[in-house]
């Protein structure tokens, strides 16, 4: 491994070391319509009476009415929107600008700020108080600029609160083994309070093929 960090993969063909653009980036620099296309499938799910609001209900229901909750890669706003919808007061982070001016558009109940969870700092948008929980849903970790997991993380501890949540979900199947993403999370000074196999609260199991962490400052 390039830079001696545990589960960051050695640079990419065609990118240099020390690159820290985002395979979202590189996804969307490659079929600019991306974006929009990513927004219309959810809104077609959601006209189709799918459940997309899943992970802001879990959420929810781990915070008073009025938390701090900060969407880290918030997209077009699917989970912070609804829990600014249900009274709390969200932030939205989300290096894409089609969708933070999506969210904008949608949700105009929260804050959103188009910006790179790598260089995640509030304060220098107006923003200096900690949250009560930083929800991380959606792949965001595996969509990453591989090496900055544990930058990333590390800005999550920063940005919460004492007795704050940070819960993180992805797919194990995505490139960032679970093994790895929990030493990231501990050399970050995060250890986990439970881990599940799912937005709806079933048990991690070894042989699961998503993660949803519900992890705690050191």
């Amino acid at each position: 491994m390039s830079d001696g960090l545990v589960g960051q993969p050695d640079p990419e063909p065609g990118r240099e070391p020390g690159d820290r653009t985002t395979l979202w980036e590189r996804k969307i620099a490659a079929d600019p319509g991306h974006s929009a296309w990513y927004v219309e499938r959810f809104r077609r799910l959601a006209s189709d009476g799918t459940d997309i609001v899943g992970e802001a209900r879990t959420i929810d229901a781990m915070l008073r009415r009025g938390s701090r909750v900060l969407d880290a890669g918030c997209g077009f706003g699917r989970v912070g929107g609804h829990l600014a919808a249900v009274g709390h007061t969200v932030v939205g982070v989300d290096v894409d600008a089609h969708l933070i001016a999506t969210a904008r558009a949608d949700h105009p109940g929260a804050t959103w700020i188009v910006g790179d969870l790598a260089a995640l700092d509030l304060a220098a948008h107006g923003i200096p108080d900690p949250f009560d929980a930083i929800v991380c849903a959606g792949n965001v970790m595996t969509f990453l600029a591989p090496g900055t997991q544990r930058v990333v993380l590390a800005a999550f501890r920063r940005h919460l609160a004492p007795e704050g949540r940070a819960v993180v979900g992805f797919g194990t199947d995505r490139g960032y083994a679970v093994e790895d993403f929990l030493a990231d999370a501990a050399a970050s000074g995060l250890v986990p309070d439970l881990l599940l196999a799912t937005w709806d609260l079933r048990p991690y199991a070894a042989d699961a093929d998503f993660l949803v962490a519900i992890l705690r400052r050191d």
